[in-house]
């Protein structure tokens, strides 16, 4: 008998784990839905738990308010693209094809990207709950992505005359306007390509090479 019970707990446990962690995914899509589609101040937690088909009480069981689940999303964003891009690597180059997988991939996530263009523009009033997060956010990409050219700077392989400041500024302003312009017509815009060749303008790296997973 106790035997028995000791190892039957463990399993409840794991069951148990598995679905919180699948329940909570679950209220992360849906979150992400509902503020894509009317922005994070219109969004409500009662819409949200109702596309999950849960009470808003419940849903307060797994993220405490609207901020603290709004922060999950971007985590969970986030998440995602260190998965694509080695935004901290040492490998200028990596970083900079990085950029364009991550393109490619958001393509596949029209939600994702229109949830991140209503927030950033939000986000520039001070008072919004995302603020801090967007100005931290455009400060740690924008400081690596220069570290970038700058790697490339050191060995000739940037444009003459641009600076790894500059290109990164230009790089991140591409990236945001490109993701607009494919929101409102997707048939016109391939923001990888199109990325690419930005890039390709700026430095001379070599595309052709796989980088390992980040």
């Amino acid at each position: 008998m106790t035997k028995a019970m000791t190892t039957t707990a463990p399993r409840r446990a794991r069951g148990e784990y598995a679905k919180t962690k699948e329940r909570r995914e679950a209220i992360l899509d849906a979150a992400l839905e509902v503020f894509a589609e009317g922005g994070y101040r219109a969004g409500s937690l009662r819409e949200v738990a109702q596309r999950v088909s849960m009470s808003e009480a419940g849903l307060l069981h797994h993220f405490p308010n609207k901020v603290a689940l709004l922060q999950a999303v971007l985590d969970r964003r986030d998440e995602m693209s260190r998965k694509l891009v080695p935004i901290e690597g040492d490998d200028g180059a990596a970083l900079l094809r990085g950029l364009v997988r991550l393109a490619a991939h958001n393509a596949s996530v029209p939600g994702v990207v229109e949830l991140f263009c209503t927030l950033s523009a939000e986000a520039t009033s001070p008072d919004h709950p995302a603020h801090a997060y967007f100005v931290r956010r455009y400060n740690y990409t924008r400081d690596n992505i220069t570290r970038a050219f700058a790697s490339l700077a050191a060995v000739n392989r940037v444009t003459a005359g641009l600076t790894p400041e500059r290109a990164a500024i230009t790089l991140i302003a591409m990236m945001d306007g490109l993701q607009v312009q494919w929101l409102l017509d997707r048939d016109v815009v391939d923001m990888a390509e199109t990325l690419q060749r930005l890039i390709a303008s700026f430095v001379d790296i070599d595309w052709d090479v796989e980088d390992p997973p980040a």
